[in-house]
């Protein structure tokens, strides 16, 4: 027991240490080679927006445009299916990008194009993808025809006329005018709402009219419609007179009965209203009544958010732009006038569609690196995250080892070469949406120098220098300095390397010169570059201007002689007060001085001389100062350069009060330089004796101030002159002076009350510091008391900074505040702080908890909320506890760790979704209230089955080479089948390099967990791919590709689980042991470790096998060969059967003149050989033939072969048509002979050709 805590501890400490090494992503340089050779997958860097909504009479374009290496290809996704582009003539996509342009010279409705549009942006290396692009055609319908009645309304009535604009997309602007194009003047009475209609207040005599038209603006077409005009009668008690008409008595003294206030809009006493966030949120409130009510705004529990909040339309719209959650709560429009008010609250709640906490970014890895996605996303309801990758959703795509999805982080641990992908995040729910793309790109690139070549650094001596070495590679090179090509690399001493490459030389010599050469070394590879260093002289003024006192009229000289490397040149610049110094005719300049002649008052000034070379420069400056000619002995002190003042002397104190002293001192010489401020500081010796704070500053013409001061300190003072060169001593102190003591007036920070038990409460507050205190004795008045119950204040006086409150009822509010005092009196009370008592334990349990639509890894729960007052604190989340019971496959045995899930809802009867659960599966659960600090007693506990799934990949699968032409396999069932196994598939196909053969699939019974297959060939190498199968389909692929052919370089592995891979064998007795089942002629590495601590290891021990012993190829057993032969004897068959027909057909000779002539045909290929002894012309250009054939037929061809012919009493003229047949040069007589006697057959066909074995079997036919 003791070894498996020890070894979960282990595991755990590596996990921890896993999660530390996690590398920093690879910065890769901007430089433009390094980019041209840097692979990389898609980015889309420009589409249009997700609500994309096109004017008709325009061609439709829609933005996709994304870069990568290789450059991508796009593809695009219309209502969710392949938007094939080719086959629509009207549709085009722009070249090297993915911009759709949808034309309609050659007709065609831009309705027809209406839909959900999405851009895939692919190459190589991943796929990224655009937003859904919703397009939409904008629209702009008429105004159903209608005939409007009259509109007939008492005087002094309210009255609506309604406007009821047709529904264009985007909806149209609606306004009112008469028809004669005049707005209608609208005011306090008559305003528009924002659905359009036209409100009155009440009506008055002059509002009738027969042209109150209502009109529609749609922005895309420009197009304004009007809707038919109403005609307004107003009816009067008394008869109406347009002159008696005047804006303070609209009824001209006509009596009309008065009305109190009521809302045309909105209706009820209440309403309520959802706004998304960082929308503008519009509350409106229009009133009816006689007089006109004028209408205010107020927000219930706080005030209106004044720099967000804007009145429109005469106080009756509440405009508050760019809405946040704070926004929501219940708003109240009141109306009134003299005879009465009402009131409309609205309640108003903000949702928020999906907005980026965390979004993800690119990253760029070395093989082998750790990295990590991060995608965090708030809204209103809390968005889902879901990953996918290449346009895939993750949880389809094949398993990754070095892949770990963690909700809304994705983890890569050791990440490969071809690992590379674009990862999308789609954060969503009711309201909306955000997609991320964020490639992952695992780079391998060889060292490379950014830097110029061979660069010459000039540096000056004794100076710190840098010599720098951009440089770039992944993984990361490695970077060395050598001097002149020799020795180790610098670091350490006189020289620091830092990360960047660049080498510090903390103080360059003349030894230091030469040349330097960094080195960037990686398991890719290497590259250097060189710089030299030159190590100058620093150039230095030797013989400094001095300043000096010259008569009006007199001769004024500046030396500046100056020291410099003779290699380096240098130019001597002068300026005057920091200006250019213009020389003109009378200033004079050479190489070590600067002439003034007959110096006059405008020469007055500082001259400074600047020395610059390439890389270095130096400075020195002198002031002239001109005397006037009766000043022929000027003081000594005149010619001096300014410098610091003296400190003051002889400190006063006089005027003392409550808070204050006068501080009264005589300033020192100030030597040449005026004095432009005094900074005073202080010294107490009660809080912090012996250290000097600064009080005040005053100007330089003051030698006497009033010094503002805290009660009950016991003050020193000192003083500092200021003047143009710098700061002066500190004067000697004054005598102290103490301040009498008074109340405290400043006000304890931070008050906050809360409970640390179920009853009580701790008040706090931050202490007054030490020179707030004011006098002796400091102590805190605290008061409490219960909110909204009418109480009287408790209160108590303390000396610390807390005091609890003991016997309070359970999270309840009070109202606290803090006052500070001491011997002197009370100091001012603080504001009224709402603080809480402490929470306990929920007392009520959720209710009818139950669940619905299960599947095989979600479930939706259901319950009834509990009564707030039961929570017993501040409400913090309803926790759901459940727990994997059993497995429904028989025999499983599981593991029955509680899970949590937190679900925050308000709302009477919550709901939510459990997900991640295992599939074909008993589980149990029930659900708890939650406050800061407790759980209340739990639901009702739940049983449900989870439905079944895919299972799992085997749990291993091995693939043993146990002979040269065989191949093991082996595996073993899922750890989670996730359902009843009906079996396992395993497709498998060839491999060579990037070529693939056919795949082909064996299907298998759930009890067998071996296979063997049988190589065609002893080098064929196959991927397969293993899966387990239920009733619902098939699980997680396990792919692996077989081991090595023996005679291959890098065959390692005796398991088929790759190169380089482990295989352990479980040791138990004493050494030596035999380790067994190995694979000829191949490199291992052996070590032997403890079992149990794995930190117990001997050292590698690296051995190779011998070689197996392999016969020589069998020629015999060879395909090649065998078919040769085949082909051979096919040949001679078909010789023999057309030779035998022949024979048939002439009836004279035997079948063997065919294998004579087949023979002869084929010794027979160069015309430099005589015929046979049977094959003689006569002079004439018969031929002679004899043959044996009565006696010895097969013997006679043989013979022929031989070139031992017997003579034969036959002739060609026996067997032919006459004497005059003739034969080729080959002497084939049986092609011939045979066209002779078929003449009806081959008439017309009297070829002198050759004739062959083939010629003989066309004759046939």
């Amino acid at each position: 027991m003791l070894g498996q805590g020890r070894h979960t501890a282990l595991a755990l400490v590596s996990l921890l240490l896993l999660s530390l090494r996690e590398a920093t992503p690879i910065e890769v340089p901007q430089d433009p080679k390094i980019q041209q050779d840097l692979k990389q997958p898609p980015t889309i860097v420009k589409q249009s927006v997700k609500d994309y909504i096109v004017d008709p009479r325009d061609n439709i374009i829609i933005e996709c445009e994304a870069k990568g290496n290789p450059v991508p290809t796009f593809s695009w996704r219309r209502n969710g299916k392949f938007f094939n582009i080719g086959k629509d003539p009207r549709v085009t996509m722009r070249k090297r990008s993915g911009t759709l342009e949808i034309g309609f010279r050659s007709g065609g409705r831009p309705e027809d194009y209406e839909g959900e549009y999405q851009c895939f942006a692919t190459n190589d290396f991943g796929v990224a993808l655009s937003n859904k692009i919703l397009l939409r055609v904008s629209k702009a319908p008429l105004w159903p025809k209608e005939v409007l009645e009259p509109v007939v309304v008492t005087e002094g009535s309210p009255l609506v006329l309604t406007c009821n604009p047709p529904p264009g997309l985007p909806p149209p602007f609606t306004f009112w005018m008469s028809s004669a194009m005049n707005p209608i003047s609208q005011d306090k009475r008559v305003s528009t709402g924002l659905n359009g209609d036209l409100y009155f207040s009440n009506v008055v005599a002059q509002d009738a009219h027969t042209d109150y038209s209502c009109n529609a603006r749609f922005l895309f077409t420009h197009t304004i419609q009007q809707k038919n005009p109403f005609t307004l009668k107003v009816l009067t008690k008394e008869p109406y007179n347009e002159t008696s008409y005047n804006a303070t008595d609209p009824y001209g003294g006509r009596k009309v009965s008065e009305s109190t206030p009521t809302f045309l809009s909105p209706s009820g006493s209440e309403s309520s209203k959802i706004v998304q966030r960082d929308e503008q949120l519009l509350l409106e409130c229009i009133a009816a009544g006689l007089p006109t009510p004028t209408v205010k705004w107020f927000k219930k529990g706080g005030d209106l958010p004044g720099n967000k909040v804007k009145f429109q339309n005469f106080n009756k719209t509440l405009k508050i732009i760019s809405v946040s959650e704070e926004d929501a709560g219940e708003y109240v429009c009141m109306a009134n006038s003299h005879l009465g008010s009402i009131r409309h609250s609205i309640f108003v709640q903000v949702k928020a569609a999906p907005y980026w906490l965390d979004k993800p970014t690119d990253l760029v890895l070395a093989p082998d690196e750790n990295g990590r996605l991060v995608c965090r996303a708030n809204g209103n309801p809390k968005p889902n995250i879901q990953w996918l990758i290449n346009g895939q959703p993750i949880d389809t795509s094949p398993a990754n080892p070095s892949r770990q999805v963690l909700g809304d982080t994705i983890l890569f641990r050791s990440v490969q070469m071809g690992s590379s992908a674009v990862y999308q995040c789609n954060a969503s729910n009711q309201h909306g949406y955000l997609l991320s793309n964020a490639f992952v790109s695992v780079l391998d690139m060889p060292p490379r120098m950014l830097g110029p070549k061979n660069q010459l650094i000039k540096v000056i001596e004794n100076n710190r220098t840098f010599l720098d070495c951009p440089f770039f590679g992944s993984p990361l090179p490695e970077l060395r300095w050598f001097k002149n090509g020799q020795g180790s690399g610098l670091d350490g001493g006189q020289y620091r390397v830092y990360i960047n490459g660049t080498l510090e030389i903390k103080r360059a010599r003349t030894e230091d010169e030469g040349t330097y050469t960094c080195v960037a070394n990686s398991i890719l590879g290497s590259a250097e570059n060189q710089v030299r260093l030159e190590v100058k002289a620093q150039t230095r003024i030797v013989r400094f201007p001095e300043h000096q006192s010259a008569i009006r009229g007199s001769t004024a000289r500046f030396n500046c002689k100056v020291k410099s490397d003779p290699s380096l040149p240098v130019t001597v610049t002068w300026t005057k007060d920091d200006k250019a110094l213009y020389l003109g005719w009378r200033l004079r300049k050479d190489d070590e001085s600067l002439t003034i002649p007959n110096v006059n008052e405008g020469d007055e000034g500082t001259y400074t001389c600047t020395v610059k070379s390439e890389i270095d420069q130096d400075s020195a400056s002198a002031r002239l100062t001109v005397l006037e000619e009766a000043s022929l002995n000027p003081s000594l002190s005149s010619a001096l350069p300014p410098d610091r003042p003296d400190p003051p002397i002889d400190l006063d104190l006089s005027d003392p009060a409550a808070r204050s002293v006068r501080l009264t001192w005589i300033p020192g010489n100030d030597h040449r330089s005026v004095i432009t401020e005094f900074l005073v500081q202080f010294e107490e010796d009660r809080w912090e004796p012996g250290r000097w704070q600064n009080l005040s500053t005053y100007p330089g013409d003051l030698n006497s101030v009033i010094l503002q001061l805290a009660p009950f300190v016991n003050y020193q003072f000192r003083v500092i002159a200021i003047n143009s060169v710098g700061q002066s001593q500190p004067s000697r102190p004054s005598p102290r002076y103490k301040t009498s003591g008074a109340a405290p007036d400043v006000i304890p920070r931070g008050l906050r009350g809360w409970g640390s038990k179920k009853d009580n409460m701790e008040i706090t507050w931050e202490p007054l510091l030490d020179l707030e205190r004011n006098g002796p004795n400091l102590q805190y008045n605290v008061w409490w008391r219960r909110k909204d119950v009418g109480e009287e204040w408790s209160n108590v006086t303390t000396e610390g900074s807390k005091h609890i409150i003991h016997n309070t009822e359970t999270y309840v509010p009070y109202e606290i505040k803090v006052q500070a005092r001491n011997e002197f009196g009370q100091g001012p009370e603080s504001n009224v702080v709402i603080g809480y008592s402490g929470e306990d334990k929920p007392t009520d349990a959720p209710t009818d908890f139950r669940v619905s639509k299960v599947d095989s890894t979600k479930a939706n729960i259901h319950w009834k909320s509990v009564d707030p007052n039961s929570v017993q604190g501040e409400f913090k989340e309803y926790k759901l506890y459940y727990w994997r019971e059993s497995s429904i496959v028989p025999g499983l045995m599981v593991s029955k760790e509680n899970k949590t899930k937190g679900i925050y809802s308000t709302t009477s009867e919550p709901s939510g979704i459990l997900s991640d659960l295992v599939p074909y599966s008993k589980y149990k659960m029930f659900i708890v209230v939650a406050n800061r600090h407790f759980e209340g007693p739990p639901s009702n506990t739940v049983e449900f089955s989870t439905k079944e799934g895919v299972p799992d990949a085997p749990r291993f699968f091995r693939i043993n080479r146990r002979s040269f032409d065989t191949i093991y396999l082996e595996w073993d069932k899922p750890l989670e089948p996730n359902g009843i196994l009906t079996g396992y598939q395993l497709k498998y196909q060839t491999v060579n390099g990037s070529r693939v053969g056919r795949q082909q699939l064996e299907t298998f019974l759930p009890n067998m967990t071996d296979f063997t297959l049988r190589l065609p060939d002893r080098s064929t190498r196959f991927k397969f791919l293993l899966s387990a199968l239920t009733q619902v389909g098939a699980g997680e692929v396990f792919a692996e590709e077989s081991p090595h052919f023996t005679n291959e370089d890098n065959f390692t592995d005796t398991t088929g689980l790759g190169n380089n891979t482990e295989r352990t064998v479980r040791v138990t007795q004493q050494p030596p042991i035999r380790v067994a089942d190995l694979i000829a002629g191949a490199a291992y590495r052996l070590r032997v470790y403890s079992h149990e601590f794995n930190s117990i290891s001997s050292n590698y021990f690296n051995f190779k096998t011998q070689a197996a012993y392999i016969d020589q190829v069998d020629i015999a057993t060879q395909g090649w060969f065998i078919g040769l032969m085949c082909a051979i004897a096919l040949i001679i068959l078909i010789l023999l059967i057309v030779c035998f027909i022949k024979r048939s057909r002439g009836g004279k000779y035997p079948g063997g003149c065919c294998v004579t002539g087949f023979a002869k045909y084929l010794v027979r290929d160069k015309k430099d050989l005589p015929l046979d002894s049977v094959d003689h012309k006569d002079q004439d250009g018969s031929f002679d033939y004899h043959s044996d054939e009565d006696n010895k037929p097969l013997q006679g061809s043989q013979t022929s072969l031989d070139g031992n012919v017997k003579e034969s009493d036959d002739s060609l003229v026996d067997y032919g048509e006459g004497g005059d047949g003739q034969f080729n040069e080959d002497g084939s007589f049986i092609g011939q002979y045979t066209v002779k006697k078929d003449k009806d057959e081959t008439e017309g066909n009297e070829s002198s050709e050759a004739t062959s074995p083939v010629n003989a079997i066309y004759s046939l036919a």
